[in-house]
């Protein structure tokens, strides 16, 4: 009669494991924080990534993906062309067309805080006259005060952009700045304008201002136009010809929501270069817990000789070590997902942003981790289960 097949329960198994883990809290300590540090930064930068998408896809729902941006292009000899002043009103008469609204950069005028600031001194910022429908068709807000066309067009007013407001140290209406050569009250500032940029940095006058002060002629620099979703892409081919029907070629109409959209895919491949970063740094654990491993196999051989002089197979041996190495890298991965959710968290919060972490991210962490302690404890498995009972017990 054969004697009965040796057996190890599972639950022995992994009690097994924790216990070498335990014996070495220090050095497992050690070994899984290598492997948390690149759980934690993959983890991190796929929820900051998310986060920052979830925005400009909370932008986009708010803002709207139908407003197109009309601007002078170059002539056939490379100068820069003009809009006819009527461009905008026959925009306008398009079928599907919403609204439309224009700004004009009046190159020679600048904004100062005062009249003691040296001319050169622009602080980048542009003065602009603007139509009295631009907020509806640029889905631009007041942050505070009130807009150009809710004040007296007789009086010298001006509005100004969040970055303007910023750079030239005003924080409500009612303060005066030197703009052209005169002072000027301001009675508004804007929100921040992600699908128009060129806002935040402009001060903006009215069109009967700036034709009156600084020789304005009606020509427009750049017309915001919104339609009916369904309307954009017919729209679009209409808009050359019909802002300047004498010369389309030299109109450029552009989305700003593909900027938004570019943007949001230049974010997506840096996101997989710092995953690449953090998949080297996994890497680079994962060869912790593997000499963590072999050393402990060095110095339990005495263990593993009296293991299996009890009667313990080569089998045995291996699959103890291997759950070792697979709990001490499981510790890591849960350990580095607390990690990447916590500065996603805090990062995110601190600018605002959605907090947006896939499900399936943390638990591919732990999953991930888990095949690499599995990896990582194979060669040291094999090791613990090519020693003999005799050449153990002897060292």
């Amino acid at each position: 009669m054969s004697a009965p097949r040796s057996r190890l329960r599972t639950a022995d198994l992994v009690a097994l494991g924790a216990h070498g883990v335990r014996a070495h809290p220090l050095r497992a300590a050690l070994s899984a924080l290598g492997i948390a540090i690149g759980i934690a930064a993959m983890v991190a930068v796929v929820g900051l990534s998310a986060s920052s998408r979830a925005l400009v896809q909370q932008q986009l729902a708010a803002l709207g993906t139908n407003l197109l941006t009309v601007t002078a292009g170059d002539d056939l000899f490379g100068k820069a062309s003009e809009l006819p002043a009527e461009a905008t009103g026959r925009i306008l008469r398009l079928d599907g067309v919403e609204s439309a609204a224009w700004t004009a950069t009046l190159d020679k005028v600048h904004v100062y805080r005062s009249a003691m600031i040296p001319r050169g001194e622009t602080g980048g910022l542009s003065v602009a006259a603007a139509d009295a429908a631009l907020l509806e068709a640029t889905g631009s807000s007041l942050a505070r005060g009130r807009w150009l066309a809710e004040v007296p067009a007789s009086l010298d007013t001006v509005v100004l952009g969040a970055k303007a407001a910023e750079r030239l140290g005003v924080h409500s209406a009612g303060t005066q700045l030197w703009l052209g050569g005169r002072e000027f009250t301001v009675v508004g500032i804007l929100d921040p304008s992600p699908l128009t940029p060129e806002l935040d940095t402009a001060a903006l006058v009215t069109g009967e201002r700036a034709a009156a002060l600084f020789g304005f002629t009606g020509a427009p620099t750049a017309i915001y136009e919104r339609s009916a979703e369904d309307a954009v892409a017919e729209v679009r081919a209409l808009l050359p010809a019909t802002a300047n029907p004498k010369a389309p070629e030299e109109v450029k109409v552009s989305r700003p929501s593909d900027a938004l959209a570019a943007k949001q895919l230049i974010d997506q491949a840096f996101t997989g270069l710092l995953i690449g970063v953090g998949s080297i740094a996994l890497l680079v654990g994962g060869i912790g817990v593997a000499n963590t491993m072999v050393i402990t196999v060095l110095e339990r051989r005495r263990e593993i000789g009296l293991r299996r002089a009890l009667g313990a197979t080569r089998g045995h041996i291996r699959a103890q070590f291997l759950v070792e190495a697979m709990l001490l890298a499981a510790l890591g991965g849960v350990l580095g997902v607390g990690l990447g959710w916590l500065v996603t968290a805090i990062v995110a919060r601190s600018n605002g942003w959605l907090v947006a972490m896939p499900l399936e991210v943390p638990l591919a962490g732990v999953v991930v981790t888990v095949a690499v302690g599995a990896l990582a404890g194979v060669l040291p498995a094999l090791r613990a289960a090519r020693t003999s009972p005799t050449a153990a017990l002897g060292h």
